[in-house]
């Protein structure tokens, strides 16, 4: 009987050894389902309008125009150029619209299956929090990319709260950034400098787990630049963290002070006046500034 109770237990430890050591199946159809139809119908609707105009008019008003002088004098010719870039930069604004409205219905799509949620995610698991989480990802690159290297990217906020995936107060200024896409909350007037990064999503050595927590920034933040946050920061209201600093994983900072360093700390007044060469007249003015400031809020 003992025997048989050790080779079942073993026989049960072997079986948990091969479920840890599964890798994470890849569902490729939601790859390649995601990316041909947020690819094809951002771009055939824009596409079509484009090639309308060109034939219907560009081409039969201003390029078959025979004499050089009537571009100028002749209506037709006059207006086909001058509305040749404003039709570019219509079929811009809906190549971006009709990306971020495709990729809303698959994130959509995939929240019912089931929602995104904080925590932690073993990658060497087999789980659907896992797969979604890499399909999300995935969806999230294409719109993501064409708002960042388009000619609109102060339309990154726009874009990713209206998929869904974020919720950036009124005012927000993100710049280009790796992460952002996800888990971003802000309240009003933030501003978050190039290359900086609200890294709700971290993945701990190369082959360790996800962590993937919502970063807070209260009203009034600054991220300078090059300052990665990591999951689960958060940030009081009229908090400034200057750039090239980072914070940790679940870092809490009380709003109305600077912040620097790697982690971050709390940037005292004479830290801070020697940082910024700043006089003791500029520090009287900044603390009376900030004295009217809260007592306009309470008025």
């Amino acid at each position: 009987m003992k025997k048989n109770s050790t080779n079942q237990e073993q026989e049960e430890n072997n079986e948990d050894l091969e479920i840890v050591k599964k890798e994470q199946p890849i569902k490729f159809h939601w790859y390649i389902i995601g990316f041909v139809t947020v690819y094809f119908i951002s771009w055939v609707i824009p596409g079509i309008l484009f090639f309308l105009y060109i034939f219907l008019f560009f081409v039969p008003y201003f390029l078959e125009t025979s004499n050089f002088i009537l571009i100028f004098t002749k209506l037709e010719p006059l207006l086909s150029l001058l509305f040749f870039p404003l039709v570019l930069i219509l079929c811009a604004f809906l190549h971006i619209f009709f990306a971020a409205a495709v990729t809303k219905f698959w994130y959509g799509v995939t929240q019912k299956i089931s929602p995104a949620k904080e925590g932690v995610i073993p990658r060497n698991i087999p789980s659907t929090t896992a797969s979604l989480y890499h399909i999300r990802s995935f969806l999230l690159k294409y719109p993501k990319n064409t708002i960042m290297k388009g000619i609109f990217p102060w339309l990154f906020t726009w874009m990713f709260n209206f998929i869904g995936s974020t919720d950036y107060g009124k005012g927000t200024t993100v710049e280009e950034e790796v992460c952002g896409d996800r888990f971003a909350i802000t309240g009003e007037n933030c501003y978050v400098g190039p290359n900086a990064s609200l890294a709700s999503h971290l993945v701990e050595g190369i082959f360790g787990n996800i962590y993937y927590f919502k970063v807070k920034l209260g009203d009034n933040c600054t991220v300078g630049a090059e300052t990665p946050l990591g999951p689960g920061t958060e940030l009081g209201d009229n908090s400034y963290v200057f750039p090239g600093s980072a914070t940790l994983k679940f870092t809490e900072a009380k709003g109305g002070y600077y912040y620097f360093g790697m982690p971050v700390r709390k940037l005292f007044s004479r830290k801070l006046k020697k940082f910024l060469d700043l006089t003791d007249e500029d520090l009287e003015r900044a603390e009376k500034l900030e004295e009217k400031q809260k007592n306009d809020k309470r008025d």
